[in-house]
């Protein structure tokens, strides 16, 4: 199995600068969710095996900003790899980079939503093969999916790949080491 990141090509906006001349705060919350909704809303795998039907639900975010950003005509990386799967959740390294850089790091815990109740539930077998494709560690990856009683052969792998809103956006990806320090450099190579 490949396991690597899921990449998100986003502009920043004249309107998303505050008074200090940067990128506002509150507006990087915003390339967060924009890049966890591309991941499980948008991704090719996700559309075709219809997974989080009723949606999910952002649990918890836990932000370092690194850096600055300033507005530039250059697109930034919104990098997304999963570090853990639970029952319902599952929890998102995002990281921001433009350049190299990581002006951003995240760790957002997102989790399934029943539609009925409104409440958590279980992660299905599908969503649980998906999720594994983007674990940067291979062997977290094989861990999550054995905790699965679903086969590969009963379920569509996903096919993991750069998600861009054209290909003229396209980034390169390669696995990105989650790590409980920060790091001020953006980690992304061709896997």
């Amino acid at each position: 199995m490949q396991t690597g990141a899921h990449v998100l090509s986003c502009p920043t906006r004249w309107s998303d600068v505050d008074e200090n001349g940067h990128i506002n705060n509150a507006r990087l919350v915003g390339y967060i969710q924009e890049g966890i909704y591309d991941l499980l809303r948008h991704h090719e795998t996700a559309v075709r095996e219809s997974l989080f039907p009723s949606g999910f639900i952002i649990a918890r975010h836990e932000i370092d900003y690194l850096e600055q950003l300033h507005h530039r005509p250059e697109p930034l990386s919104v990098l997304l790899t999963v570090e853990r799967l639970g029952r319902s959740s599952v929890r998102i390294e995002v990281n921001v980079c433009r350049d190299g850089m990581v002006f951003m790091r995240a760790r957002t815990v997102v989790v399934a939503r029943d539609r009925e109740s409104g409440r958590s539930r279980a992660l299905s077998p599908a969503e649980r093969i998906f999720l594994s494709a983007f674990m940067a560690d291979a062997t977290r990856a094989q861990a999550a999916l054995a905790a699965t009683t679903v086969t590969a052969a009963t379920v569509t792998a996903p096919t993991v790949a750069v998600q861009a809103t054209t290909p003229a956006q396209r980034v390169p990806v390669g696995a990105v080491t989650p790590s409980r320090r920060p790091r001020r450099r953006c980690h992304a190579s061709v896997g």
